[in-house]
């Protein structure tokens, strides 16, 4: 088939705007994982890059790259190749219902779309309503509130104290990975949080939640005609900061060995079969809690999980993600082979022989992009037969990969 890809940050959005490097890698590292596993499957594909990163001429196993001079010509583009294509993917962040707005603009093309149906990524986008249909259909969620952001912080702090006690976890309704997500130990870090908040999404709720003490973790799994497939369970290196700091996720593993694996196989499961017109690739997000697996998101698109999956599936499966959107077929039950540890990497000052020298070690799969920044991010995947090697392998390309930046001068 002759496939378009588009991924948000990469893929020019921003172009003529400042890039945000940690966001940056997974970005990149995405899309060229899943075009590469495309282009595997046989198919040609064609994808959308900003021109700063394609005048670098990134690793991108493409068919066709397109530059992207300016935000305000993505919508052009992508309408003009999908026209051209036989089916087109979106990886975008549910903010703003950028991801939904932008399947919603594929949809009207008549062409086939590999991602969830518009009106299925609305369903699960919005984390209120989520919590609300998890809670209705009886799923282990956290206790959760949704409060107006116009809500005075003692109303907000008077409302916590009766119904839920700290220390609780502030989130934007639309958030994506950790942006705006807040730990709240009391009253004094209220206002903070609210305005971490605010800064992250232009909604006019977000979500109070009692903070579940566990293991950060989430399944990978394909869905297709309401029937979905657990593939894999992923642990995710999560710290959720309170507002004086900065949350983040810095990578993972997969899969995961937890003696929770099947319970949360068997939720994830029954989660996206709830939610009619998810399709292709979803990932559920969890606390392994001492009562169980806690669900704490729904992500109705690709998640950076997809890059370690890659490694150790046995199977394509972008080529899985292909057949649930066009002939609604799930694939067997997946088997996976060796342990991939991914992580990112911040750099300072790359130049441009960095970034081609970094790009040429197997197991960069984002190579530092400098782009109106000083600081610069790396991912790094690495697979082994056993965890330890796979970690042991990642830390030994992350210290070539700093050695060839630093030009032999050791630095974190």
């Amino acid at each position: 088939m002759r496939l378009m890809v588009y991924e948000h940050i990469s893929g020019g959005a921003y172009a003529g705007q400042p890039l945000e490097p940690e966001v940056l890698c997974e970005g990149f590292a995405m899309l060229r994982t899943v075009v590469s596993d495309l282009n595997a499957a046989g198919h040609k594909v064609t994808v959308l890059l900003d021109n700063r990163l394609f005048k670098l001429n990134p690793p991108l196993a493409a068919d066709c790259v397109v530059p992207v001079f300016s935000g305000e010509q993505t919508k052009s583009f992508l309408v003009d190749k999908a026209q051209i294509s036989d089916a087109t993917y979106i990886i975008a962040p549910e903010t703003g219902q950028t991801l939904q707005s932008l399947v919603q603009l594929m949809e009207k093309t008549g062409k086939v779309s590999l991602n969830s149906q518009s009106g299925a990524i609305q369903n699960v986008a919005d984390k209120a309503v989520l919590y609300a249909a998890l809670k209705e259909k009886g799923l282990p969620t956290p206790k959760t509130l949704v409060f107006n952001v116009n809500l005075s912080a003692q109303r907000i702090k008077q409302t916590i104290k009766t119904q839920l006690n700290y220390p609780v976890v502030f989130k934007p309704s639309d958030g994506v990975s950790c942006a705006g997500l807040c730990l709240v130990k009391d009253d004094t870090q209220v206002e903070a949080a609210l305005s971490k908040v605010k800064a992250q999404s232009t909604r006019q709720h977000f979500i109070a939640q009692e903070f579940v003490k566990g293991e950060a973790a989430s399944v990978s799994l394909i869905c297709a005609d309401g029937k979905a497939i657990a593939i894999s369970l992923n642990k995710q290196n999560v710290i959720v900061a309170t507002p004086d700091s900065t949350s983040s996720y810095s990578g993972g593993i997969v899969p995961f060995e937890h003696p929770l694996k099947e319970e949360a196989f068997k939720v994830a499961t029954l989660v996206v079969e709830g939610f009619s017109g998810l399709r292709g690739y979803i990932g559920v997000d969890f606390v392994l809690s001492e009562n169980g697996p806690v669900v704490v998101d729904v992500n109705p698109r690709l998640t950076t999980s997809y890059v370690g999956l890659s490694q150790v599936a046995c199977f394509n499966v972008a080529e899985a993600i292909v057949e649930a959107a066009v002939k609604t077929k799930l694939p067997p039950q997946p088997k996976l082979n060796g342990f991939a540890s991914f992580l990112k990497l911040k750099v300072s000052n790359p130049t441009l022989i960095d970034f081609q020298e970094t790009g040429k070690i197997r197991g960069v799969i984002s190579p530092p992009f400098m782009v109106n920044s000083l600081e610069a991010c790396m991912f790094v995947s690495c697979l082994g037969k056993t965890l330890e090697e796979s970690l042991s392998c990642c830390q030994r390309i992350k210290e070539h990969a700093l050695d060839i930046i630093s030009r032999g001068e050791k630095f974190g």
